[in-house]
C-alpha cells in the first residue's frame, strides 16, 4: 500500500547537458527512458562522463528528484539554491528521499512511478557553480562514511505527466533493505 508523504514542489528540463535545468509547468515521463525531452531521457547511460566508460550501460539516472529541505539546509549556510539549479528533474518537499531504500516506488501525481536505483553522486561542477555549496552537498557522517545530499536518482516505471502541486507517495521493497549508494 502506497505511504502518502510529499508534494511536488516544481518540474525542470534541459535538452542539452548543462549544470541547471529550466523550470517547466509540467514534465511528462515516459516508461523505460526518463523525462521527456531532457538530455538524460533514454535506455542507456547518457551522462558523458558514463558514456564515454560505456555507452551500452543501463540508464539508471533517468529521473533526478531533490527534497527542497536541502535548498533550506544551503541557504542556512549562507548559499542561493533553488528548483532546477541543481539540475534536477523533481524538487519534492515533505518526503526524505534520502531514506529510502534502493527499489523503493515512487508514485508521483495520477499515473507516474519511478523506481529509485541510488544517490546523485554530488561533483565539483556544485563548487563550479558555487564555491562552498559542495560542503553542504557531501559531508562525514559521525562514522566517517561520507553522506551523499544531492538528491536521488531513479528510472521510470510508468508514463505520466507530473506537475507543481501533486502529490508523491511511497511503496518500499521487500525486506531486507538495501540503502541508497551512488549510481
Amino acid at each position: 500500500m502506497p505511504r502518502p508523504n510529499g508534494t511536488i514542489l516544481a518540474v525542470a528540463s534541459s535538452d542539452h547537458h548543462g549544470f541547471s535545468k529550466a523550470l517547466q509547468t509540467e514534465i511528462r515521463l515516459l516508461e523505460g527512458l526518463g523525462v521527456e525531452g531532457d538530455a538524460h531521457m533514454g535506455e542507456t547511460v547518457k551522462h558523458r562522463s558514463r558514456v564515454r566508460v560505456d555507452p551500452t550501460q543501463p540508464n539508471l539516472r533517468q529521473v533526478h528528484l531533490i527534497h527542497s529541505e536541502l535548498f533550506d539546509e544551503a541557504a542556512g549556510k549562507g548559499f542561493s539554491v533553488k528548483a532546477g539549479d541543481l539540475g534536477e528533474n523533481i524538487t519534492t518537499s515533505g518526503i526524505d528521499l534520502l531514506s529510502l531504500p534502493t527499489g523503493t516506488l515512487l508514485r508521483i501525481g495520477a499515473t507516474a512511478e519511478v523506481t529509485l536505483t541510488g544517490l546523485r553522486n554530488p561533483c565539483q561542477q556544485i563548487n563550479d557553480w558555487q564555491p562552498g555549496l559542495l560542503s553542504v552537498m557531501l559531508v562525514k557522517g559521525d562514522d566517517g562514511g561520507l553522506i551523499r545530499k544531492a538528491g536521488v536518482m531513479g528510472i521510470v516505471r510508468a508514463g505520466g505527466v507530473v506537475k507543481p502541486g501533486d502529490r508523491i507517495s511511497f511503496i518500499l521493497p521487500p525486506e531486507p533493505h538495501k540503502p541508497l549508494e551512488r549510481v
